[in-house]
């Protein structure tokens, strides 16, 4: 029997779905799964001065702190894709300023552009400093913060994946909030068949995928943004300027971690389509689909939709 459950946990809608032997068998996985995410919430969430990362942010300039081997690989992975984008992913992004980008209702008129640009002065990987021997976390310098948003919904549902895997469900979805990952396949089907979402109609996809321990994560500027003279600007920010990437609507990434599809939807947005395509057909098993503000269509050269 298949069962589904929706929660609301890391600030976003997270669906889950279970294949299991029995409606007993069903709750406990998706109870499982659910507290697995909150666990790592707790770790990694900003908003509470119990985290581990609210802790790091609040030494930032002034101590190392330790954490735990979990968070600490977390960062030394997060690092490792910031140097194969050039800087385009980088989790010290939460350094900005929030007052030259909410995003909200209010904002009616663009930042200026040399403040915007010094705004994300303290944007630099480089200066997150990790010591293997005492598993700490330092940032070099006072004012920088770090944050998840890039990757920590990929990673949390790819760790459910492997719990549940490992606990004996035999198939599933986790899917937070179009970061999803896929095991096993489902009742009396091959595959799983996963829809891909235009930003112009989040509710209808255009196209599907038919997958099977892959994971899919779209980043697109559907997700948050603000119209300002008629103009939409999108929540991705490039590092480089300070202001919202143009040209992209969304980046669609599949490929067989949800971890590492979230963490490059974003840069590939920053680096652009011939850039971006560019370094995608270099990766083995990782598949990319973009879609400009035209609304052409890109591919990387794997690619196989319905």
């Amino acid at each position: 029997m298949q069962k589904k459950r929706i929660e609301k946990l890391m600030g976003n809608r997270f669906d889950f779905t279970v294949e299991a032997e029995n409606e007993t068998e069903a709750d406990f996985f998706l109870e499982t799964a659910i507290s697995e995410i909150k666990r790592i919430e707790s770790k990694l969430t900003t908003f509470n001065n119990e985290s581990e990362t609210f802790r790091i942010n609040e030494n930032a300039g002034k101590q190392a702190v330790e954490v735990s081997e979990e968070t600490y690989r977390l960062i030394e992975r997060s690092k490792k894709i910031s140097d194969l984008t050039q800087g385009a992913f980088d989790i010290s992004y939460g350094s900005v300023d929030k007052k030259f980008w909410n995003f909200d209702t209010k904002m009616t008129k663009l930042p200026d552009k040399d403040l915007a640009k010094k705004s994300v002065g303290l944007i630099n990987y480089k200066n997150i400093i990790l010591n293997e021997e005492k598993k700490t976390v330092f940032l070099k310098n006072e004012g920088m913060r770090i944050g998840f948003g890039g990757i920590g919904k990929g990673y949390a549902a790819e760790k459910c994946r492997t719990l549940l895997k490992s606990l004996g469900a035999k198939a599933g979805i986790v899917n937070a909030s179009g970061d999803l990952t896929t095991w096993g396949t489902p009742e009396n089907k091959e595959k799983w068949t996963i829809g891909i979402v235009h930003p112009d109609f989040k509710d209808e996809p255009f196209s599907y995928l038919e997958i099977a321990d892959l994971a899919v994560a779209t980043s697109g500027n559907y997700e948050k943004f603000v119209m300002i003279g008629g103009k939409k600007y999108s929540h991705t920010i490039d590092p480089k300027t300070g202001f919202p990437v143009q040209g992209i609507k969304s980046v669609t990434i599949i490929c067989p971690n949800a971890e590492i599809s979230d963490a490059l939807a974003t840069p590939v947005t920053i680096m652009g389509i011939e850039a971006g395509l560019g370094m995608i057909n270099q990766m083995k098993n990782i598949s990319c689909i973009i879609i400009d503000d035209q609304n052409n269509f890109y591919y990387s050269k794997n690619i196989n939709l319905l």
